[in-house]
């Protein structure tokens, strides 16, 4: 009788710890949080917002330009898009290893084209003025252009800057040539580009226009009989570079590093000497 006894309670206590295993692991099982999936890596993160990134996963840099405006970015005698900046950031696509696409449209959309991400940049000698910089990034400058004051060869009045006050002036809105006309109280006509600026003028709609010494120099070359001539140059020259979103610091110095290597091993300068005679950097 005893050793039944003992038996039935040493099964008894078996199935008990039996049962409490069973029941810890299933308790275990069901109440574990679920594995954290794994954190995405700065580096992909960055990868995101990584503009040089896209650029060369699609072997494209989309380049905003005006297409008007010569001799920086214009179209020839058979409609190929030319010019001193569009062979200048050409360059440095190649030397990143991408195509260049060029996207025309008028100045004073190139901006809103930027913003809205039409362009990853825009080549079309833009001024580096304080206020653009608080907006957008520029590369180092690759021209120093100066303003100079044009008018028609048959007004005698316009002696200066000075003089204009109240004359009619035709500007692109945004261009910082339309600042010096405002400072010299001007009356702002406004206009889509260079070429109607100087049709404006020769048909004396218009009194002056302030535009690029290296634009009107080079106008004046390809079309000597126009009737219009160069009244002064402002003393300040501007620097001018290409223009990026806030935030395309990868692109911005791949972009840089390509204008220093082009200008240290010299095809910069001949670009420069093609378009202008001189080298336009400096």
């Amino acid at each position: 009788m005893k050793k039944l006894l003992f038996s039935a309670l040493i099964s008894s206590l078996m199935f008990g710890i039996v049962g409490c295993g069973s029941s810890g692991t299933a308790s275990t099982t069901n109440n574990a949080a679920p594995a954290p999936a794994p954190a995405q890596a700065p580096s992909e993160q960055k990868a995101e917002q990584n503009l040089l990134d896209k650029v060369k996963a699609e072997g494209k840099l989309v380049i905003g330009t005006e297409g008007t405006y010569a001799p920086f970015t214009f179209h020839d005698q058979s409609g190929k898009l030319t010019g001193f900046d569009v062979e200048v950031i050409s360059e440095v696509a190649k030397r990143l290893g991408v195509e260049p696409v060029f996207q025309e449209t008028q100045w004073d959309a190139m901006f809103a084209g930027l913003d809205s991400k039409r362009f990853d940049l825009v080549a079309n000698q833009v001024g580096i003025r304080p206020d653009r910089q608080e907006k957008y990034d520029f590369s180092n400058p690759y021209t120093v252009s100066t303003a100079v004051l044009v008018t028609h060869k048959d007004n005698n009045t316009v002696t200066g800057f000075d003089s204009i006050k109240g004359l009619k002036a035709a500007q692109t809105l945004t261009s910082n040539l339309t600042d010096i006309a405002k400072q010299n109280g001007a009356e702002i006509v406004a206009v889509e580009g260079f070429n109607q600026a100087i049709d404006l003028l020769v048909s004396k709609r218009v009194d002056v226009t302030i535009n690029d010494g290296l634009s009107l120099l080079d106008f004046l070359k390809q079309k000597p009989d126009t009737p219009i001539k160069i009244i002064a140059k402002h003393p300040d020259g501007a620097k001018n570079g290409f223009l990026f979103r806030k935030g395309s610091t990868e692109l911005v110095e791949a972009v840089n590093k390509a204008l220093d290597d082009m200008m240290k091993d010299g095809t910069f300068q001949q670009i420069s000497e093609k378009w202008f005679g001189a080298d336009v950097s400096k």
